[in-house]
């Protein structure tokens, strides 16, 4: 594990198992006792932000062990896709399989939320048993609701916007809103299905 500094009161994790981190460091703040103000994990990472002694956290942290059976068990967040993408045919194939198969796999895996980026409300989710590559070239326009994967995660695009990933299906969740609490409908460590509309 390493620890480093990021400006004046943030400092970076880089761990193997930042989701392990990501909960026991959140339990961590929800008991009272890390005063930080967020906390951020990322692929290889974790952010802690709005620290008040970063010296003396980090010196704690690097002594740390944590127990990933404390971290909170919260139900799955269940969303109905229509697999009519249109890389679903390239994503069968990819795989060497159908693609009811992949429909199959899609609908049976339990994925889970790595962390978030990209656009308010995207999660990078894991879990799939391939790595689908990206698009040559990033499409101008994916509407909102695309289930797509590239890279080894599946995500949804919250918004319409540009994007490079294999679209496989389309969903009506509403993945962001500001006045919800929180605003982002998949929040890391958050176990996600998809269910065949």
């Amino acid at each position: 594990m390493q620890v480093r500094p990021v400006g004046t009161d943030a400092l970076l994790i880089e761990v193997d198992t930042p989701l392990d981190w990501f909960a026991a460091l959140d339990a961590e703040r929800a008991a009272g006792h890390l005063p930080v103000v967020d906390i951020v994990p990322g692929a290889r990472t974790v952010l802690l932000d709005g620290v008040a002694d970063p010296a003396g956290l980090a010196s704690r942290l690097r002594d740390w062990t944590i127990d990933p059976d404390l971290a909170p068990h919260e139900p799955p967040v269940v969303i109905d896709v229509r697999f009519e993408g249109v890389d679903l045919p390239f994503v069968a194939e990819h795989a060497g399989t159908t693609v009811e198969a992949v429909i199959e796999e899609l609908t049976s895996t339990d994925l889970t939320v790595a962390f978030c980026g990209f656009a308010p409300g995207f999660a990078y989710l894991s879990g799939l048993p391939w790595n689908v590559p990206r698009l040559d070239t990033p499409r101008t326009h994916v509407p909102a609701g695309s289930v797509a994967l590239a890279a080894g995660f599946a995500g949804i695009y919250p918004t319409p916007s540009p994007g490079g990933w294999r679209i496989v299906g389309h969903c009506d969740a509403e993945l962001f809103d500001v006045d919800r609490r929180p605003p982002a409908l998949l929040t890391p460590g958050r176990t996600v299905r998809f269910r065949a509309a």
